[in-house]
């Protein structure tokens, strides 16, 4: 039976007195989708390795939950679009053998204004440029040269003179620097430019602009003037298979396919196991007392997860590093089962809108003042995509229903009036408000939602601040800056999204984690 029939509930292959009477090669801490990669790789290798997930079900954030009354409704509930999944891993792993297959998201991106006009984006640059022409024609010239700007980044990073830079340890200043040699303006988005500053200078319609600056933002406790939101879109920008696509059955799959791979060379998953330290070099201690030895352990845990659960002394500037490390989301996450689809009217009836990521924007200005209000712990969802999985793939809902994810900013983890389980409701129907600005009847739609602030993603997922990237990919924490899979714990590596390149489901990170060990293993 395969993860994807049990929906990542694998349960426990053997009782926990077992599992820990052997001695393994590598012990794994945690299930989410860059552990299972990280366990495929080694188990390939002749490792024994063993993964412990503390739920009760695969994937981290990576998962597919079943969350209303109606269990035919299937949520992805923090992670939506597959995009920079690697392609080594897809090859490697033969995932598409495993059922992983995708819809790719075309029109790319929709987005209604106030004035009743809207924004296509199109995999087709001829019908992008027919969009644009249509609200700003003036802008036509300067909206290709900002998305070729972020084109040349691609290329540079992932196909350029140093090969794919996501795949083994991360180049340092000097070395981008290097890379891109004469181009300035590309070097700028990388390290430091604010993503309001690159919309500007190549688009004045304020609709546009309104467009553009939100995907300098996602996941990031950032505003559009503050530096390095550049680099956010960039990053988001690096996949080279297809682009963001819906995964069919929902992006769990992704994690229920990497855990079939793992099981198939060999590694051994057990589910519903807590893990209440690392010993480094001797294993882990299992919360219901057993040790489980192993002379490596690698971690999909963050880092401040991990150097808690780390029993002994930790290098000091390695403990002040993790200390530092920004992890606190400004997101909420509404997943929603619909009746039926909302009305937009700036659709005009057009069902195509419903394939594309709806982007409910707002202006620069009006971005950057809900940031700083977040920092004072005023929620302000002032901006929030949309992704409906059922005009792609009708299989996560009843017949003729429908499905709505929801990634909104700016929520904080901490608010400076009352607690999210005061306010939980409130702040949800205040993002709704904010979609209902252009899809009135959005809430008559919705039979049941789940809501998920900061602290229910860390409760629920285990990510510190409940940062779905475990922790900011902003440039002051990418690259040389962002953890490598080696830590200054004996045999303690680290594989999830808190290292390089970043978050995202990318698997590389565990990829990376798992020829770390077996290169220093000789």
């Amino acid at each position: 039976m395969t993860t994807y029939e049990v929906m990542g509930k694998i349960g426990l292959p053997a009782p926990v007195a077992d599992l820990a009477a052997r001695t393994w090669d590598v012990v794994v801490v945690g299930g989410g989708h860059n552990g299972l990669t990280a366990a495929a790789y080694l188990a390939r290798a002749g490792k024994q390795v063993l993964v412990l997930e503390r739920r009760d079900q695969l994937g981290g954030a990576c998962t597919l939950e079943q969350p209303f009354e109606d269990p035919r409704f299937v949520m992805s509930p923090c992670a939506y679009l597959v995009g920079l999944l690697h392609p080594l891993v897809i090859e490697e792993l033969d995932l598409a053998r495993r059922g992983y297959r995708t819809f790719v998201a075309d029109p790319t991106q929709w987005t209604p204004f106030d004035d009743g006009t809207a924004l296509f984006q199109w995999k087709d640059e001829a019908k992008t440029l027919q969009s644009i022409d249509a609200l700003s024609p003036s802008d036509v010239d300067g909206y290709f040269a900002y998305d070729a700007l972020f084109e040349r980044i691609r290329e540079t990073l992932r196909r350029g003179p140093r090969g794919d830079t996501w795949v083994g340890a991360a180049p340092d200043r000097a070395a981008l620097e290097e890379v891109f040699g004469d181009d300035t303006e590309a070097l700028e988005v990388v390290l430091e430019a604010p993503i309001a500053d690159v919309v500007e200078r190549h688009v004045k319609d304020e609709r546009i602009r309104s467009a553009l600056h939100v995907e300098g933002l996602i996941g990031t406790f950032a505003g559009p003037r503050d530096p390095g939101t550049a680099w956010i879109h960039a990053h988001h920008s690096l996949g080279l298979i297809g682009g963001w696509s819906y995964v069919e059955g929902g992006m769990g799959r992704v994690s229920f396919c990497l855990a079939d791979a793992a099981r198939d060379e060999g590694a051994v998953i057990a589910a519903g196991v807590r893990v209440a330290a690392i010993r480094p070099g001797e294993g882990v201690v299992l919360e219901s007392g057993e040790l489980v030895r192993a002379p490596v352990v690698v971690s999909n845990a963050d880092p401040v997860r991990t150097t808690a659960l780390v029993e002994g002394d930790i290098d000091e500037s390695f403990r002040r590093r993790v200390a530092g490390w920004r992890t606190t989301s400004p997101v909420v996450k509404l997943n929603c089962a619909l009746s039926r689809l909302p009305t937009f009217p700036s659709a005009q009836g057009d069902p195509t809108v419903f394939k594309a990521q709806v982007v409910i924007g707002c202006s620069i200005d009006d971005a950057q003042a809900a940031c700083d209000a977040a920092r004072r712990g005023e929620p302000a969802p002032s901006w929030c995509e949309l992704y409906f999985q059922t005009p792609y793939d009708p299989s996560v809902a009843p017949p003729g229903h429908h499905t709505m994810s929801v990634f909104a900013q700016f929520a904080p983890y901490e608010l400076a009036t009352g607690t999210w389980d005061e306010r939980r409701d409130e702040i949800a129907d205040a993002t709704l408000g904010v979609i209902a600005r252009y899809a009135p009847d959005v809430a008559d739609c919705i039979v049941e939602r789940q809501v998920l602030g900061p602290p229910d993603v860390e409760e629920q997922i285990g990510l510190t601040g409940g940062h779905i990237f475990q922790g900011e990919c902003l440039p002051e924490q990418m690259w040389d800056r962002r953890f490598g899979p080696r830590t200054p714990l004996p045999g303690v590596y680290l594989c999830g999204a808190a290292t390089h390149p970043g978050g995202s489901v990318m698997a590389i990170n565990g990829r990376n984690a798992a020829m770390a060990v077996l290169a220093d293993q000789g």
